[in-house]
This record gives structure tokens, sequence and C-alpha cells, in this order.
């Protein structure tokens, strides 16, 4: 198999190898991240399901995956692989986040200010369209683009930036 050299690709290429496996395990894959932290890189993988997730699960999908990761190849550096839950602050980033958490609250936190100097926004997740998230505030209706944030995560009521 060919060697993908963009992080985009890779994340691709990886989501599709363990999709499946994750789903035959019962669990939902919630994201693909290939991120470099230092001189070190990681592969993770986020997993979940209704109920609570237990490290003998994320064990469990470990040792499916890890095969098959070794016998596809796709990275060409040395990494580290951690499968994990996306946690209580998850982060939005799919199609298919957006509509399953409409409703609920949400930080959104731009990469530059807006035209009134803000760049964190709390809100109740009202809509997500067109590749705009839309946040309704304290302070009336916020719409911003998906690609203007630098993240867009669930919270609750006693998370601050």
């Amino acid at each position: 198999m060919a060697k993908e050299k963009s992080g985009a690709a890779t994340v691709r290429l990886v989501e599709e190898l363990v999709r499946p496996v994750v789903e035959d395990l019962g669990l939902r894959l919630w994201d693909v991240r290939f991120e470099k932290e230092g001189p070190d890189w990681y592969l993770r993988i986020l997993i979940e399901r209704d109920t609570p997730l237990d490290t003998d699960t994320c064990e469990d999908v470990t040792r499916a995956i890890d095969p098959l990761l070794d016998e596809a190849d796709p990275i060409e550096q040395s990494y580290y692989l951690e499968v994990g839950s996306p946690g209580l602050g998850r982060r939005l980033t799919r199609d298919e986040h957006f509509a399953r958490y409409m409703g609920e609250k949400a930080a959104m936190h731009l990469i530059r200010p807006d035209e009134n100097g803000n760049r964190d926004y709390v809100g109740k997740l009202a809509a997500f369209e067109n590749g705009n998230v839309t946040l309704e505030t304290e302070n009336g209706t916020v719409t911003m683009p998906l690609a203007s944030a630098s993240y867009v995560k669930l919270c609750d009521d006693e998370d601050l930036f």
C-alpha cells in the first residue's frame, strides 16, 4: 500500500481501516487524529458508545486494530497509538457530531477575534449548516464558519475557557 504524506490523507486512510473493526466491536468511531506533540507523533483513535467506556474496552480496540495498522502500514514515521474516549468536553468536528448534539451547550473559540474583538462564545448549539455553527448565547445568536474556530466543544455550566 502506498504511504500517505499529508496528515489529512493519513487520517482518512486510518479511518477507513479502523471504522469497520470499531463498529464490529459495537462501538462508534468518534474521530481519528494524527498529531505531533514535541518530537513525537500520536495516532489517536477516539471511540464512544452509549454507556461509559472503560480501559478494558479501549485495550480490546487497540488489540483489534494494531495488527491491521501494522499490516497496512499507512504511516511512514514512528508514532504512539492511543485509543480512548473523546471525553465529556468532546470537540465537535463532523456533521454527525453537530446533528447528535443539537440543543446542547457548547463552547466555540475563534482562531482570530471577530469584528467585536470576541474570541470565545458559549451557548446552546442551535444550527450547523453549510459549514457554519450557530450558538444561542445569553447575548443573542452568533453564527460563525467552523473554519474560523480553533474548536467547538461540548461544555457544562462550569466550563470556562
